[in-house]
């Protein structure tokens, strides 16, 4: 896989050999804000250019639709638990745990101890390690509820699904369920501990949802409208 830049959208270009391709094809991620560009065995880069600069009006409208990225970084405003907090890296040695939530004098902050240098990253373990406690909980409940196990969880970040669930019984979560309210974390908490039960999308499945969470509708919705605004927060466009 090639990564060219196109200086002119100023986002990743991602230029894809497969095999199964029999024809040029060009879409843009929302997720990561960069245009991929999936192309046959037996064509050349210069062919696949001449196809991104044939559509680069299509590519720069949709990508102007995208939310623009708000990196981890001093002065960012950052949901948690669908409220907004702004963030301080104080640059000074842990006291009372490396994040700790403060009252400021507007709104919510985070503080962020240590170097600032690396205070994005703790910021990130510390929002997955949040997450991680909440899914616990709230999965915890639903088991019980349905008279189900889980074999365990795992956080992670995931650019095309919220949760997922194994046939093992493994449940996964993107760490940025714990930007959403609680009540759409819990919805997705509750969706795949119905997959357990349910390994599919069916009247059955939703049944369950939806005797764990009489909301769901509301829950589901609030995902598909405001979803996509949680994957701008602690990126970057060259990431």
């Amino acid at each position: 896989m090639n990564r060219p830049r196109i200086e002119e959208l100023d986002c990743p270009v991602e230029v894809r050999r497969h095999p199964g391709a029999r024809r040029l094809t060009l879409r843009v991620s929302r997720t990561r804000r960069a245009v991929i560009v999936t192309m046959p065995v037996q064509c050349d880069l210069g062919e696949a250019g001449t196809f991104l600069n044939r559509n680069i009006e299509w590519v720069r409208e949709r990508l102007s639709s995208i939310p623009q990225p708000v990196p981890f970084a001093h002065g960012a405003l950052v949901p948690l638990r669908g409220e907004y907090h702004s963030l301080v890296f104080t640059g000074q040695r842990a006291a009372g745990g490396v994040v700790q939530v403060v009252q400021g004098p507007t709104m919510p902050e985070l503080h962020v101890a240590g170097q600032v240098e690396h205070a994005p990253r703790r910021l990130r373990d510390w929002l997955s390690g949040e997450a991680r406690r909440d899914l616990d909980e709230r999965v915890q409940v639903h088991t019980r509820s349905l008279g189900l196990v889980a074999k365990r969880i795992a956080i992670r970040d995931q650019a095309t699904r919220w949760g997922s669930c194994s046939t093992t019984g493994v449940l996964s979560f993107s760490w940025r369920l714990i930007l959403a309210p609680a009540r759409v974390l819990d919805y997705v908490a509750a969706h795949e501990v119905a997959h357990l039960a349910e390994m599919n999308h069916g009247p059955k499945f939703w049944a369950l949802v939806e005797q764990l969470i009489p909301a769901m509708k509301e829950d589901k919705r609030w995902l598909q409208v405001y979803g996509l605004d949680l994957h701008r927060y602690g990126t970057s466009e060259t990431d």
